[in-house]
């Protein structure tokens, strides 16, 4: 008997360091260091804030900007995606260490950070190695935006008491504390940080407005230590950031202290980096452009986490902003990236006594207009209009995040993902048409599994059922969805067959994909049907094989 012919599987894809340089033009090298340099602008001073979300030293989110994003450049397979670190992954990783109890009880939380981070990549370079990449893009965008509204405003929230002239940041410590510290900080504002605060935001509003290509972050930065250096701010009372220390870090060994209490935050995170990291690189993908291979993409990001985690990182992912900034600037490979790696290491090198005088609302205003964009209100109304489902998943997630903490509405939005995911896998899609010579063709139009296949056999048997004892003597099976089985599914079929010939009525298969016949073929029951012809290629033959033999 001919069997159904298996798709063709294209070929992988040879594994090469810097993908993104193959073919490499020399005409290329002016735009992507123009781009490198431009998207530094941007990611430095940006990295350096989003480590005060998490209430680390601004010099960790500079070292972000070296060893993931150089490796990024190594693996990765966007041309023109920037990875360092981001709000969402940055208020996850301080929510992590305060959840875990390394913010409160540890005097240098640098160690369980950089165990954190190993512990991102390696979850991500599992997910790799096991092929899911595919598997965690089926979280939807709506648990992603849900989350990403949930993070948009509590670090904003949190950033408040900052811009005006406190010193701590309660973000990590979720919504509700955060909305208490900026009542508790009123009494004790100060003047020249909120004008200070107010004049950053108001740049950097007006200048993404009117100036998109001028890079606002470098421009407040520099604008807040140039005050502090020849205004006197410093003296007018606006707290400065911590000494930053000079030099390129050296590499260390991460504590394993806290290690199993870090590991639920560091599956929220890896999920989040690598929703966020393949989001960028699909987004920012220009046609004619490679596709976005995810299996890669964890490899990459895997790597980047792994590998950076013993140079103080903070976990790493694609980011939006400076990816955009690099895209628009030219860039064309991975090239680009590595100019930032080499701007953010002369920073590192000669500029940390500068840094040093930078003013904490400066880092706050960069925070706090990076996450109100976060709040993305026009996908809530998109999500309402076309699909509720994804809306109330997003706000659902978002509620969750505002009341119960960051984590949970990632574990949360998982859930709610996964559920309608079953829901719709689940879903019988049956087609019936009318028998031909006492053959009744059907179609299984859904995937075939064990969750669903009592209920398919269910519905094949009532179909049957409905056309009367004698007018049906064969049920021809379309089962072109089959490409994977289990043995639940086989007993499932063989239970129909045996139902069916207690009514007199023979089962016949159809179209069965030959990975699927290959796994059946390791049982009898699949071998007896075949050597009994009944297994056909396509359906149409299934039925042309006429009323069966007395």
């Amino acid at each position: 008997m001919p069997r159904a012919e298996a798709p063709a599987v294209a070929a992988p894809r040879r594994f090469r360091l810097f993908p993104t340089l193959a073919g490499y033009r020399l005409g290329w090298l002016g735009p992507d260091v123009l781009a490198g340099l431009s998207a530094g602008a941007v990611v430095i001073p940006q990295a350096m804030a989003y480590a005060t979300i998490a209430n680390l030293p601004v010099q960790l989110g500079l070292y972000t900007c070296m060893v993931p994003m150089l490796v990024y450049a190594m693996l990765g397979g966007s041309r023109a995606m920037s990875v360092s670190t981001t709000s969402t992954i940055a208020t996850l990783s301080g929510t992590t260490l305060v959840s875990a109890g390394v913010a409160a009880g540890s005097d240098d939380p640098v160690p369980d950070l950089m165990a954190l981070t190993l512990l991102v990549g390696l979850i991500l370079l599992v997910a790799r190695v096991a092929r899911l990449g595919s598997l965690v893009e089926n979280i939807s965008k709506a648990t992603l935006v849900g989350i990403q509204v949930g993070v948009g405003a509590t670090v904003a929230v949190g950033q408040l008491p900052k811009l005006l002239g406190e010193t701590d940041d309660l973000s990590t410590h979720g919504f509700i504390r955060s909305v208490v510290a900026v009542f508790e900080a009123i009494p004790g504002a100060n003047v020249a940080t909120i004008a200070l605060s107010a004049g950053s935001i108001a740049v950097l509003l007006l200048l993404k407005r009117f100036l998109p290509r001028v890079p606002g972050p470098l421009v407040v930065v520099a604008g807040g230590i140039l005050l502090v250096a020849f205004a006197g701010l410093g003296d007018a009372g606006v707290a400065l950031i911590d000494p930053v220390p000079q030099g390129f870090p050296a590499p260390e060994l991460p504590s394993f202290a806290n290690l199993g209490a870090l590991v639920p935050g560091a599956l929220a995170i890896a999920i989040m980096a690598f929703l966020e990291s393949a989001a960028v690189a699909r987004g920012i993908r220009k046609p004619g452009e490679p596709q976005v291979d995810s299996n890669q993409e964890l490899l990459a990001t895997g790597a980047a986490n792994t590998l950076g985690s013993f140079f103080q990182v903070l976990p790493a992912a694609g980011g939006f902003s400076q990816s955009a900034v690099n895209q628009g600037a030219g860039a064309r490979t991975q090239l680009a990236s590595v100019v930032t790696v080499v701007l953010a290491v002369l920073v590192a090198l000669f500029l940390a006594p500068v840094l040093s005088l930078l003013p904490q609302a400066t880092l706050a205003a960069l925070v706090f207009v990076a996450v109100i964009g976060l709040i993305d209100i026009a996908s809530l109304v998109r999500f309402w209009r076309i699909s509720r489902n994804d809306f109330w998943i997003a706000v659902v997630t978002a509620a969750v995040g505002l009341t119960g903490g960051l984590l949970l509405a990632v574990a949360v939005g998982i859930v709610a993902t996964l559920g309608v995911v079953l829901r719709e896998l689940n879903r019988l899609r049956v087609e019936v048409d009318e028998p031909v010579d006492g053959v009744l063709p059907i179609r299984l139009l859904g995937p075939l599994y064990t969750a669903n296949s009592l209920a398919y056999e269910n519905a094949v048997l009532d179909a049957v059922r409905s056309r009367g004892d004698t007018s049906v003597r064969a049920v021809a099976l379309e089962l072109t969805r089959m490409g994977v089985t289990s043995i639940t599914v086989l007993d499932t079929l063989a239970d129909l067959d045996r139902e069916l010939a207690g009514h007199g009525v023979e089962l016949r298969l159809a179209a069965v994909p030959e990975s699927g016949a290959a796994a059946a073929r390791r049982g009898s029951w699949f071998r007896g049907l075949e050597e009994a012809g009944r297994v056909y290629p396509t359906l149409a033959d299934a039925v042309a094989a006429g009323h069966p033999a007395e």
